[in-house]
């Protein structure tokens, strides 16, 4: 979106290097990552950085209310309690599609914000991959707040080890080796020195949780968690003794409750104008009139799934249970980053973090995806190019 910039990659962008670069990342742990990298990472306008920054803040400011765990109580459903709740998050990521507002400017407008950790690892070496491979200004970082790669690595080692045995904290997931996610554990794994496990290896004793290794019981002070409720909940085949909602002398670094009370549920929250208006659907006494211009989400729900995009008042009085889902005004993206054929399509994910003592989150990285289809995601750009998982970049 950096004109120059753009002209200057497009220009001296090759296939050859595009394969060598896939294959850099495939070597890193034996496997190319699961899903789609696209072909160019993204080059962000300063105007539209002040705008995400500004936008960021205005969230944060609902996010950090003394208030904002009473509201979002209703958030954490019954039977999924999980004990020792902290007083804030750890991970905090806003996703923003890239619009033109009505001055024809760019600007970010929200779809999503997420309590829950997403690929901290994975993109702090996708964005070293580019810049190996290709064309990429050194006045442009990818971090924030002026971090170096090896400042990065240092804040996410504080939040999620701390002056913890590295031995002793554990990257939790279900089947990690079948996540598509996955290369971001290999990538903790080589950067933190954790190790990742899946629920069906955590062994309990009382209130203490170990896992094994070389015929050693292992205790676990810490858990990194990157287990989605939804999917755990629906694998009742895994054997187990491990179960969420009960008491352990674990800390979590990412409770599970900030990935219910952090979601869709906190959009009706939220009052800015890089937030489309979006309501409780059981809250409505009457819908709006241009329903065409509204998107139907579960609030319950992960990666986009449930997600009705072309709906009228005959899908809304249908719903069952309207108090488990939200309307949304519909977001236009742009289709402003220039590639060898038509236009692609972005949204921005902003990577935050918030230490324990510390009044508020910073933003420390970010994520990119490229779409030519109706939606951001796999589904919607099958058989196109310049499409998939990226990252960008940021003047200094």
């Amino acid at each position: 979106m950096v004109n120059e910039l753009r002209q200057r990659f497009n220009a001296s962008f090759s296939e050859e290097k595009y394969q060598a670069f896939l294959k850099h990342l495939a070597d890193q742990y034996g496997e190319a990552p699961a899903f789609r990298v696209a072909e160019s990472p993204v080059f962000i306008p300063e105007a539209l950085n002040e705008k995400l920054v500004r936008a960021c803040e205005e969230i944060t400011d609902v996010i950090c209310r003394p208030d904002f765990k009473k509201n979002t109580e209703g958030a954490i459903l019954k039977g999924q309690v999980v004990p020792n709740e902290d007083e804030h998050t750890v991970f905090l990521q806003m996703d923003f599609g890239v619009c033109k507002g009505e001055d024809g400017e760019l600007t970010p407008q929200l779809i999503e914000v997420q309590g829950f950790p997403s690929l901290y690892f994975f993109q702090d070496m996708v964005a070293k991959a580019y810049r190996e491979f290709f064309d990429v200004s050194d006045e442009y970082s990818h971090l924030f707040g002026g971090l170096s790669d090896t400042d990065y690595i240092q804040e996410l080692k504080e939040v999620i080890i701390g002056d913890t045995d590295p031995s002793q904290v554990v990257l939790l997931e279900v089947e990690p080796k079948t996540q598509l996610t996955r290369i971001d554990f290999w990538a903790c794994e080589e950067m933190l020195g954790i190790k990742t496990l899946c629920v069906t290896d955590l062994k309990v004793d009382g209130k203490k949780v170990f896992y094994e290794k070389d015929g050693q019981r292992i205790q676990i002070k810490k858990i990194f968690n990157r287990v989605i409720f939804d999917e755990l909940i629906r694998r009742d085949d895994l054997e187990r003794e491990f179960y969420f909602t009960k008491e352990y002398d674990v800390e979590w670094i990412g409770h599970p409750h900030w990935f219910f009370r952090i979601s869709k549920f906190t959009l009706p929250l939220l009052d800015s104008e890089f937030v489309p208006k979006t309501y409780f659907l059981n809250e409505l006494e009457q819908y709006p009139e241009d329903l065409h211009n509204y998107v139907l989400k579960p609030l319950y729900s992960f990666a986009g799934s449930g997600v009705l995009i072309n709906i009228n008042r005959y899908d809304l009085e249908a719903i069952e249970d309207p108090e488990n889902y939200i309307l949304q005004r519909k977001v236009e993206y742009a289709p402003v980053v220039e590639t060898l054929d038509q236009p692609a399509k972005c949204e921005i994910r902003m990577l935050m973090l918030w230490k324990k003592g510390e009044a508020r989150p910073k933003m420390v990285n970010n994520l990119a995806r490229l779409s030519k289809g109706e939606m951001i995601g796999v589904r919607y750009n099958k058989d196109k190019t310049w499409v998939g998982g990226s990252v960008g970049y940021f003047k200094k």
